[in-house]
């Protein structure tokens, strides 16, 4: 499995976790909700659900009959078709949630992991957010030698889009050190899960977003901290 299709198959399965979805909605919410999918079509996303469905993770219902009736196939009338989560699915979503291997800090995987931190506990939260802020500052001192190295030999729109991409990665280590506290502190602002009950960390501790966020805060997909 390439890294794009595991974030893509996380995504699908964290989306469907929410509520049983068709194609055309589950591709609404990952182009509107999910940045990193801004750019994919229906021949990325079907695949995708074929290999989940053949997994035993999601089942297929046909929209215009009774919950269980059988779907048509994939490549038949795709909007009548409705994705549910099993019950495996849902285990196997859960396990991808408490992964926090180096993958998680990768520019896109940590955009999908941050889009579903409301479903993800607290040490899990502090586990993926650190590991992406140290990844950020090596990347930074990086930029930083790079750019001393070469100031002199470069004209002044290189030099101007080099300082560009530094503080778009100040911005988000700045970002990051901010949710890190919160995390810390303690605070909770997340949303209720999807079943209506109170989502509860494994450690029994909860945290949140910081508090008072402006508009400078950086997008995890933006695409220009990279």
């Amino acid at each position: 499995m390439s890294r794009r299709s595991g974030i893509l198959e996380f995504a699908v399965l964290g989306l469907l976790r929410e509520s049983p979805m068709h194609g055309y909605e589950l591709r609404k919410r990952l182009n509107t909700s999910l940045g990193v999918f801004r750019a994919f079509s229906y021949g990325t996303l079907y695949p995708c659900l074929k290999t989940l469905v053949t997994n035993g993770w999601l089942i297929e219902e046909s929209s215009a009959g009774p919950a269980g009736a059988p779907a048509a196939p994939l490549s038949g009338r795709r909007a009548k078709i409705v994705y549910r989560l099993t019950a495996e699915g849902k285990e196997h979503f859960e396990d991808l949630l408490s992964q926090t291997g180096p993958d998680a800090y990768e520019d896109e995987h940590f955009a999908a992991r941050f889009a579903f931190f409301g479903q993800t506990s607290r040490d899990v939260r502090m586990r993926v957010l650190e590991g992406r802020r140290s990844r950020l500052e090596e990347r930074l001192e990086k930029m930083r030698l790079s750019f001393a190295r070469t100031r002199e030999r470069l004209d002044d729109y290189t030099l101007e889009l080099q300082r560009h991409g530094m503080e778009s990665v100040e911005r988000e280590v700045r970002w990051l050190n901010e949710l890190i506290e919160s995390e810390r502190a303690g605070r909770d602002q997340r949303r209720p899960d999807p079943e209506g009950a109170a989502q509860q960390d494994t450690s029994g501790e909860t945290g949140g977003l910081p508090r008072n966020r402006d508009s400078t805060r950086p997008d995890p997909s933006d695409d220009t901290a990279t």
